[in-house]
């Protein structure tokens, strides 16, 4: 017995059914009711989206005895039926432009075009499909015929790739009326994925559906092929496993997998994970889709949203969220980017070494440099107004600051930083201990520090703002730290003023961000407490 092919059998019949392009539906339904028709239409979308089907339903439509006044065709016919096949007949002739491109065969359809159609009522539709694989020349012969078409003459040039019709033959654009098709979205897909499976008598989890509605890429034809080849796998027992099985696709367990190593940076297990999908027939370019996949479901809960129904599984919905907690949004951001970009020009297709750009691929994610919010690097530079580090509760650090009383003098909030450094920085409290220290009633301290790198350390506006503020803390007082070498004359002392901290904070994002510093300069910004 033969096997219709489920995208032939569940074709639409009518425009009513053709419900996810309502917009071209519902247009050519009403011209048809209204006699409206124009003589030459361009479809153009991506495949598997239902041109040449709406093509075929506008031909039933025109020619239908029993066509109802709102424009629909009856479907079941003989003339309906006929066309809603695909057989060629004398008012209604299907071409494939990629076989039937020269000036030869245009010339010979320009001249058929001529003849009236068969019976009195009846229209000539001529569905030319992949249109774009027309010659210049066929297109310049026909162009005479689109400018004065015979009466009851339709045509229907349905393309992929309207932008070659568009560089090879203009002037034929202007007599068309242009429909664009959408892609058909996931839900849609599912839901007529559903309708054909309660006309064969079985049913499958929505779970399975989706997983092939997602697959089809917005094609509804692909999302019936693919449910197809999962009946004849299954016998009509359609499960997730046997969806994962026809289409190749990786479990998500081990994308949580490769996520530990990214977040753990464990740069080494690359390859070895690389080399566990290869051992267990895993397709790389599968693999890079289920990556995207699994990176944007990730961007989602990091922000806060859920993923797309069904991109991840009830089960590992909370391991999910936990690994994309680990990244920031702006890293997630960048990881998917250098992810789509490696099929963006079909590299990973044509690869005959395409292991090897996955490889390369997954250590740059693992090497990827995390972001550093601005307000945790101002924090690092001793910005003031910048969040205050987080407590040590494991050494107890700010719980002694806190427990020393606010109020104190200069000279006890400065023992208590030199036992307590806090968020000083590291490295930074032998060289205070060896300063020669003065503290002044007017709130300055002098400090007298040895030659050496300890000077320059203790010169950092970053340093000199970290010890202000913890003096400041601890005092209640707003002092003025005086910087100088042992020994040298005390004429020029280094005062730290309010302006200079502030520009040495500037000088030192610059110095770790160059592009900073030619936004400064560029747009003349200045730092604002």
């Amino acid at each position: 017995m033969s096997h219709t092919a489920l995208a032939r059998k569940y074709r639409p019949r009518r425009f009513a059914e053709v419900a996810t392009q309502v917009h071209v539906s519902e247009t050519l339904r009403r011209a048809v009711a209204g006699n409206r028709v124009a003589h030459a239409y361009l479809f153009c979308g991506p495949r598997g989206v239902g041109k040449t089907t709406l093509a075929r339903v506008l031909a039933m439509a025109l020619n239908c005895p029993r066509r109802d006044e709102e424009g629909e065709p009856c479907g079941t016919c003989e003339s309906c039926s006929r066309i809603w096949g695909g057989h060629t007949g004398l008012d209604v002739v299907e071409i494939d432009a990629a076989s039937n491109r020269g000036v030869d065969d245009a010339r010979e359809l320009r001249e058929r075009a001529m003849y009236a159609p068969s019976e009195e009522g009846r229209h000539k539709v001529y569905i030319l499909d992949e249109a774009h694989m027309l010659t210049r020349e066929a297109w310049n012969a026909l162009l005479k015929i689109l400018e004065e078409p015979p009466p009851r003459v339709i045509f229907v040039f349905a393309t992929t790739e309207p932008h070659k019709i568009q560089q090879s033959a203009s002037p034929i654009l202007s007599r068309c009326q242009r429909f664009d098709f959408r892609r058909i979205g996931v839900g849609d897909i599912t839901r007529r994925l559903q309708d054909v499976l309660a006309g064969e008598g079985t049913e499958a989890p929505d779970e399975a559906l989706r997983t092939i509605a997602r697959h089809a890429e917005g094609g509804m034809r692909d999302g019936l092929s693919l449910l197809d080849q999962v009946l004849a796998l299954t016998g009509g027992d359609v499960s997730q496993d046997a969806v994962r099985r026809i289409l190749g696709l990786v479990e998500e367990e081990r994308y949580l997998d490769l996520l530990d190593i990214l977040r753990h940076r464990r740069h080494d297990e690359v390859f070895s994970f690389v080399e566990s999908l290869l051992e267990e027939g895993y397709d790389m370019v599968e693999f890079h889709r289920g990556l995207a996949d699994t990176l944007r479901a990730a961007l989602r809960l990091r922000l806060g949203g859920e993923e797309d129904e069904g991109l991840v599984r009830e089960d590992l919905r909370e391991a999910f969220r936990e690994r994309a907690e680990s990244f920031s949004s702006g890293d997630l951001v960048r990881m998917l980017a250098q992810t789509t970009d490696l099929e963006a020009d079909g590299s990973l297709r044509r690869s005959a070494h395409p292991r090897l750009l996955l490889e390369m691929l997954l250590l740059r994610l693992s090497y990827l440099d995390r972001t550093v919010e601005l307000e945790a690097l101002l924090e690092g530079l001793g910005g003031e107004g910048a969040s205050p580090a987080p407590s040590d509760t494991s050494s107890g650090r700010r719980g002694k600051s806190s427990a020393v009383p606010r109020g104190s003098s200069l000279r006890s909030a400065w023992n208590h930083v030199m036992e307590e450094p806090g968020t000083l920085p590291k490295g930074v409290v032998p060289f205070l201990r060896a300063a020669d220290v003065e503290f002044s009633e007017e709130g300055q301290v002098r400090l007298a520090i040895p030659p050496g790198p300890g000077l320059e350390r203790l010169r950092s506006p970053g340093t000199i703002a970290r010890l202000r503020e913890a003096l400041q803390r601890l005092s209640g007082l707003d002092p003025e730290l005086i910087i100088t070498e042992l020994g040298a004359e005390e004429t020029a002392p280094a005062r730290i003023t309010q302006e200079s901290l502030r520009d040495g904070r500037v000088k030192d994002l610059v110095n770790k961000e160059p592009a900073l510093g030619e936004a400064v300069q560029e747009l003349d910004l200045e730092l604002l407490d």
